[in-house]
């Protein structure tokens, strides 16, 4: 089980990151949401999770889960999901202002000098 959580926490991060180097936003903004994907599912294996045991400390401390890494993953979500509409957004503004969805715009410029 190991091995799958570390696979798919290697092919979402080489994924988001080969999205990030892409020269259009909607792949930027793809490969941002997988990256946060891959770092959620690490804080979870970090968290060494367990079922059907509680989040604090009790009568027997070798029975609870930590609760660290899942507030954290929270926070991550909501963080994402905000950041993921900035985003989007700011590349829509992108798109009306320059006529293009490329990152540096140079498509634009070099339309312009002929």
């Amino acid at each position: 089980m190991e091995i799958i959580l570390a696979l798919m926490i290697a092919v979402l991060t080489s994924a988001g990151i080969f999205l990030i180097l892409q020269t259009r936003t909607y792949p930027v903004v793809l490969g941002l949401t997988l990256l946060s994907y891959g770092v959620n599912l690490f804080l979870f294996a970090m968290g060494r999770l367990h079922i059907d045991k509680a989040a604090i400390l009790g009568d027997n401390e070798n029975a609870y889960t930590d609760p660290l890494p899942q507030a954290l993953v929270l926070t991550a979500i909501v963080i994402g999901f905000a950041m993921t509409a900035f985003v989007i957004a700011l590349s829509l503004k992108a798109y009306s202002k320059l006529g293009n969805d490329h990152i540096d715009g140079m498509h634009t410029k070099k339309r312009r000098e002929r």
